[in-house]
């Protein structure tokens, strides 16, 4: 398999590089310190050249020498590295030293599988779409142009079945165009599944529950396929005569009152560091550091749909090239990324994140009826952004920073449902008919951010704030008296919580060291809006792997080796590893250096609407100062009309 990897890899994929010099510690690594770290590894006496790499990536080095350091100052960089084998199963995982290709801290994990890697999506394609059971039940189908069948790699799960033990395997899911560059997803060839393993380049067995009618009709929604398209809307353009207000340097970046280092790796994808505002520290390093799509089909091959899109695959290798115009609007400043590919070279990606600003409307306003005088101030957001794509499934994650302190995180989902066969007009209890005889089953997103707080300083403590009504009485004898109520949850046991609408319950990271002039400690508080319920079995097979996503809230004690709520290498995990064994020995959370996860998601049911393409449906969170500043820090902000707005005069007699 090792041979037809490395082709489709010389086909598929980029080679060009920016070579560049890392600026910042936090800097993610440059092309040149990729090949530096993939040939270090390759003469090492235990590996050399049929070692395959699933990721290199920075070594974050230690906090206080990040904040000591000074621009000019020599940087002495490390990385991480995982790598593999293709022929068997494990997965070593070691530090590299830069500077001088030493290989440190070697640690073999027998049972360990990598991520399913991007040079392997085709090739394991290609292996189901050959195998002669595959076509003689595609031909039981009335399918015989192979050329025209699609084949998705989906994560195999852990289920514990006969024959499966201690293989890597890839589990699949099969669709037909009806024509070149026809929408695959209108036709859904239901009941055929391989089962692949990708070490010993197997198909193991190919699952046939029976024959069902494939959906015909085509839904395509490329504009080449449309009959029309509306001409009535008008160009709205984003102008910025003197240019942007943020500027970069290397990957530091500095707008109005904010400060932060970008980074990027191939699990992750976007990652933010050292973020200030005004030069206080709020957040040391933000992430998304999992996310999983829980279907609710327990139907033939459905059940196993269960996928950990940064664990088992990463994300940071599925994003897009954006166009400029397009993906973001107005004047934009993109950033290229360089990752490692599979055999340890430069897997290049040119216009990976966007940064752009945004007005955002009204940020205050006030009329003094009085007076007649009126204030009133714009708002705007910085926006850092990256889109991936994960199968039939786009995700575009964005990260907006606002002028009175707040950054947000957005997460908007889009690109294709994810279809099944059924009966026309027949209804499936777990599906929606979206065209005739096509089904989308209902599913979740569920996304988990991982915040390594660090407000006005690293020793900060977490206060749950939960709203409560005055019973009627003595207290409250018009019915009409609330309060707020604030608890210190001291542990990690003790802060790994819920939400409760019926409490308007939020969370804040308050440093009680520091106070602002009112005497109160300066937090930031975490408002979550899109919390979900799972509703997978705690300790079914998805459920125990997927434990993280059971609570909205999370604080550990900072650890720089607990990375991932689901644990680190999540293909074939069994659940013993993630969130639940980080807060096992129930550490102290007050008043030191913390990390809060925050769980939050989508729960969907599909519609009609959502075919053939799917418009975006999003969610997210929002940090807020609450007591971090005395006062609106806005309040400097200059009273000025935008020159460029005018009459529409689109009124007609």
């Amino acid at each position: 398999m090792d041979d037809i990897v490395t082709q489709e890899h010389n086909r598929n994929c980029a080679h060009s590089a920016s070579h560049k010099q890392a600026s910042h510690p936090l800097d993610a690594l440059t092309a040149d310190e990729i090949l530096a770290v993939s040939a270090a590894i390759r003469a090492h006496p235990d590996f050399g050249e049929d070692v395959c790499f699933e990721t290199i990536e920075l070594k974050e080095p230690p906090k206080s020498d990040v904040r000591a350091f000074k621009s000019g100052d020599g940087l002495n960089r490390q990385a991480r590295a995982a790598v593999f084998r293709t022929g068997g199963i494990g997965v070593w995982r070691m530090t590299v030293s830069i500077d001088d290709g030493t290989v440190a801290d070697v640690e073999h994990l027998p049972d360990a599988r990598p991520m399913i890697q991007l040079e392997e999506f085709m090739v394991i394609e290609e292996m189901v779409k050959t195998h002669p059971d595959f076509i003689a039940a595609c031909e039981r189908r009335g399918i015989t142009d192979m050329s025209l069948v699609c084949v998705d790699p989906w994560s195999a799960g852990n289920f514990n079945i006969p024959g499966e033990e201690g293989r890597h395997l890839c589990h699949t899911f099969v669709w037909v165009r009806a024509r070149e560059f026809d929408n695959l997803y209108a036709h859904p060839v239901e009941g055929l599944n391989g089962v692949v393993d990708i070490k010993t380049g197997e198909v193991i067995r190919i699952d046939d529950y029976g024959v069902s009618p494939i959906p015909q009709a085509e839904h395509n929604y490329e504009s080449q396929f449309q009959p029309r398209t509306r001409d009535h809307l008008k160009p709205i353009n984003v102008v910025q005569p003197d240019g942007v207000s943020f500027s970069l340097t290397g990957r530091q970046i500095s707008w109005h009152d904010w400060s932060l280092v970008i980074g990027f790796n191939s699990r992750e994808s976007l990652t933010l560091h050292d973020i200030r505002f005004a030069d206080r520290p709020v957040v040391y390093r933000a992430s998304l550091a999992e996310m999983v799509v829980p279907y609710g089909s327990p139907r033939n091959g459905h059940f196993r749909k269960s996928v950990f899109d940064v664990g088992e695959y990463g994300i940071g290798k599925l994003v897009n090239s954006l166009e400029l115009g397009c993906d973001c609007l107005g004047a934009i400043q993109y950033l290229d990324v360089d990752l490692n590919d599979m055999h340890g070279n430069i897997f290049h990606i040119s216009k990976a994140i966007c940064i752009h600003e945004e007005d955002q409307g009204i940020l205050w306003k006030h009329t003094d009826f009085r007076t007649e005088r009126v204030e009133v101030r714009r708002a705007r957001r910085l926006v850092i952004s990256s889109i991936a794509t994960v199968g039939n499934y786009e995700y575009a994650m964005y990260w907006y920073f606002y002028l009175d302190g707040t950054m947000e995180f957005e997460m908007k989902a889009t690109g294709v449902l994810n279809t099944v066969a059924g009966e026309p007009g027949v209804p499936d209890k777990f599906a929606t008919e979206v065209a005739p005889g096509v089904f989308a089953q209902i599913h979740q997103h569920v996304f988990c951010c991982r915040l390594d707080m660090a407000v006005d300083g690293d020793d900060n403590s977490v206060v749950e704030c939960n709203t409560h009504a005055v019973p009627a009485g003595d207290d409250n004898p018009y019915g009409n008296a609330f309060y707020q109520e604030e608890t210190v949850l001291k542990t990690e046991k003790a802060a790994a919580r819920n939400i409760s609408p019926k409490h308007q319950r939020f969370w804040k990271f308050v440093n009680p060291n520091k106070t602002n002039y009112l005497g109160q400690p300066v937090s930031y508080k975490l408002e979550p809006s899109h919390c979900v319920t799972p509703f997978m079995a705690p300790d079914s097979p998805s459920g125990r792997r997927a434990a993280f996503t059971y609570t909205h809230l999370w604080v550990t004690d900072f650890d720089p080796e607990e990375r991932y709520p689901a644990g680190e290498y999540m293909n074939h995990s069994d659940g013993t590893d993630g969130l639940p064994c980080f807060i096992s020995d129930d550490s102290s959370v007050e008043n030191t250096d913390i990390v809060a996860w925050h769980t939050f998601g989508l729960h969907h049911q599909p519609r009609p609407e959502d075919f053939p393409v799917q418009p975006c449906i999003s969610s997210g969170f929002k940090l807020v100062p609450s007591g971090f500043f005395d006062r609106n820090p806005c309040l400097d902000l200059p009273s000025q009309a935008n020159a460029a707005s005018c009459n529409a005069n689109a009124v007609k007699d």
